[in-house]
């Protein structure tokens, strides 16, 4: 088997499709919660706690006269990206929850009944037992 047609065997597997699949839904899903935090849930809570920017808050650890050259510990940016992690392993395990409910395990079938030369050995085995 040839080096192209191994990949082409492999790329073409449904598992790499359901995970490339899984990848683009996952990267859009996770920049809908980014957007759910950021524009919901943070503004909210910044005001709850004393009308705060979240996304601001930094430690300057050296001035410069040009704003974009400060160096700043941006401690604000992480606590954003840390509630978006958090919300959304949340709505990953909801998700996951609810899919494992709907694929319960089906009820044991009852076990099927004896076939007719099952039924017939049992009465010649009952016939046998009364003679003696």
């Amino acid at each position: 088997m040839s080096f192209l047609s191994e990949f082409k065997a492999f790329a073409v597997r449904g598992n790499v499709i359901d995970l490339a699949v899984g990848v683009v839904i996952g990267a859009a899903f996770g920049k809908i919660v980014s957007s759910f935090v950021a524009d919901i849930v943070m503004p909210p809570l910044g005001l709850a706690i004393g009308g705060v920017d979240f996304s601001k808050l930094a430690v300057v650890l050296q001035q410069n006269a040009d704003p974009t050259k400060v160096v700043a510990l941006r401690y604000g940016a992480f606590l954003q990206t840390l509630f978006d992690f958090v919300i959304i392993a949340f709505a990953i395990f909801l998700v996951v929850r609810l899919i494992n409910k709907m694929h319960k395990p089906p009820a044991p079938a009852e076990p099927p009944g004896p076939t007719a030369q099952e039924v017939l050995l049992t009465e010649i085995r009952d016939l046998l037992a009364q003679r003696r």
